[in-house]
């Protein structure tokens, strides 16, 4: 019999190990391992907060064993955080500075932010620079330096809640102009050219047309001001002076050098809740006064995306 006549012998099969690896490295297959690193990252990130709040619900002092759901660390109990004066205070402080804050860092930075991208003169480049060193600037470094500041230079501005709001300030203006001045980019200055064209002054077209434009990047960079600042510590700690100055942070790092209780969590849990909702008002804000401009097909998750800018 012929070469010709016999049957083709069947090419070999691929291993199990190159199977595997062709899968793993598709290129122009669905992204796997991208999902299960983001997963990853947030369960690393929520279940440590989501221990701490399910302790702040514990019957008994302990904060490691569970011994039923009760509201006693936010209630009845003497140590609570509705009995407990230290902590009422603190977060009233915490509040007071956080809103001190927003009224001024956010109109301030407003106002640097048009200034800026319409600066077109010499020294242009180096105040945009400049704006951006707070962001840049370890927050000790600025702590100690306002403190310096105002206990050798600015006299007059004695530690405590004033010292505290123009800390705040100080490194919140600059977040404020990166969120508008992005906003300002992309809508560009045809909307002021075409209330110009049409007779408007300048400062009526400033209020009729830029800043109703300008309102989605205001409520988002108000909302991320207030929640950076209710949970600062670092400034807040460098220019507090006594008990009536202390904040929410700096009595969660007290205690938790001591003896901590589940009020502790407590007073953390209702940071963090006040924080989620301030960022979920400002979301929604910023997405009713974006609902035009948001492309068919994008969903929440996008707009949630696009908040910052």
């Amino acid at each position: 019999m012929s070469d010709a006549a016999l049957p083709a012998a069947p090419a070999p099969t691929a291993s199990l190990w190159r199977r595997t690896k062709g899968w793993a490295a598709n290129p122009w297959g669905r992204p796997r391992f991208l999902v299960l690193i983001t997963w990853g990252y947030m369960l690393w990130s929520i279940v440590p907060v989501l221990i701490a709040i399910q302790f702040s619900f514990n019957d008994s002092r302990s904060r490691t064993i569970w011994s039923g759901f009760s509201l006693r660390w936010y209630t009845w109990d003497p140590d609570s955080v509705m009995n407990d004066t230290s902590l009422r205070q603190g977060l009233a402080q915490s509040f007071k500075l956080a809103g001190a804050d927003v009224l001024i860092a956010v109109p301030i930075g407003v106002l640097l932010a048009l200034g800026l991208a319409r600066w077109r003169g010499r020294g242009a480049g180096t105040s945009n620079f400049i704006m951006l060193f707070p962001l840049v600037t370890p927050e000790i470094v600025m702590g100690v330096s306002l403190l310096l500041v105002f206990t050798h230079i600015f006299t007059f501005v004695h530690t405590g809640t004033l010292a505290q709001i123009l800390g705040h300030v100080t490194f919140s203006i600059s977040y404020v102009v990166v969120i508008v001045r992005g906003r300002l980019f992309s809508i560009g200055r045809q909307y002021e050219e075409a209330a110009a064209d049409l007779g408007a002054p300048p400062g009526v077209a400033l209020y009729r047309v830029l800043l109703p434009l300008l309102t989605p990047a205001i409520v988002a960079s108000a909302a991320i001001v207030f929640a950076l600042s209710i949970d600062d510590f670092v400034i807040s700690f460098w220019l507090s002076s006594g008990g009536g100055t202390v904040t929410v942070p700096m009595l969660i790092y007290s205690a938790t050098r001591a003896a901590p209780l589940p009020s502790t969590n407590a007073i953390a849990t209702i940071m963090v809740a006040v924080t989620l909702l301030t960022v979920l008002a400002g979301f929604l804000v910023f997405r009713a006064f974006t609902r035009g401009e948001r492309t068919a097909g994008s969903g929440m998750a996008g707009d949630m995306a696009a908040f910052d800018i």
